[in-house]
């Protein structure tokens, strides 16, 4: 079996959660501290051995492609000015490695943007990383899902146990059987309703997939939300060829909604040296105000 050498990044979505930031800005770029949420991304994806990243976008969605390149005018002030420390992060994320672009022309849900990249994969298994969630862990969450890969050569959807009163935010696994953080998996469900969810086993942003899920993509069957959902063709994959599913070690960031993006940040920004004593001052002084 090939090894999993590309990824997608879908980086199509109107970010409504967060406007009237996202109007102008696209929802990726949003920083944690100092740095964009979707080179988090990217960074999992390199350190998990990702050689080439397509990047599905949008319209309004340019400020990802110029991030990735290069800033002449600016490169050049900073050398300038022999600030090397400021020059070398801005030219970090144009050296990380090849990235590709495509559009998503309409907002036809997950499972249509991944379907968008179904040329630049070809006929090898690949990943997904999603940007609404950043992963910490001693070893990248996409790796661990890649390792798994090598051992099932079957497709591997990442999961994390979630609050029961959570769970019609998620697709849900159903599970078969349980060989230590692996899952076989008898329904994938998208968004269940409250009380009906068959596990607390919620999919979360990290997928490995072999290329027959193209067979159902290409269908473009409307699902949940009128929207052409990925877990819908996960289910249907599931029933021609196994696929696993793999609670993954690493703490789990949810920054695709305004208090986990919040509560990221302020965690982020306590593990700066720069920032931490300022910053442990500040929110004490607001705790004796209340």
């Amino acid at each position: 079996m090939q090894r999993v050498r590309k990824a997608i990044i879908p980086a199509a979505g109107l970010g409504t959660r967060f406007l009237p930031a996202t109007k102008a800005m696209p929802k990726e770029m949003l920083p944690i501290v100092d740095k964009p949420t979707i080179q988090y991304i990217v960074e999992e994806a390199i350190e998990s051995g990702i050689e080439d990243i397509i990047i599905v976008t949008g319209k309004g969605k340019r400020a990802i492609e110029d991030h990735f390149d290069n800033a002449y005018e600016l490169e050049q002030t900073l050398l300038n000015k022999e600030k090397f420390d400021l020059l070398y992060k801005v030219q970090e994320p144009t050296k990380m490695v090849d990235i590709h672009y495509i559009r998503q022309k309409e907002p036809k849900g997950l499972g249509h943007a991944v379907w968008c990249a179904r040329n630049f994969i070809g006929n090898e298994p690949f990943a997904v990383l999603l940007g609404d969630d950043i992963v910490k862990a001693e070893t990248p969450c996409l790796k661990q899902l890649i390792n798994e890969n090598n051992r099932t050569h079957s497709s591997v959807i990442g999961v994390k146990r979630v609050p029961d009163n959570e769970t019609n935010r998620y697709g849900i696994i159903d599970p078969i059987d349980q060989n230590g953080r692996s899952y076989q998996v008898r329904n994938f469900v998208e968004k269940p309703e409250l009380g009906t969810a068959p596990s607390n086993l919620a999919i979360i942003g990290r997928y490995i997939f072999t290329p027959e899920i193209f067979m159902f993509l290409d269908k473009q069957e409307v699902g949940a939300g009128g929207e052409i959902q990925l877990t819908d063709a996960i289910q249907k994959l599931n029933q021609i060829q196994r696929v696993f599913a793999y609670e993954f070690e690493g703490k789990r960031y949810d920054v695709g909604e305004k208090l986990g993006f919040i509560e990221t940040t302020i965690e982020f920004a306590l593990e700066k040296e720069e920032l931490r004593d300022d910053l442990l001052k500040f929110m004490a002084g607001k705790l004796d105000l209340n």
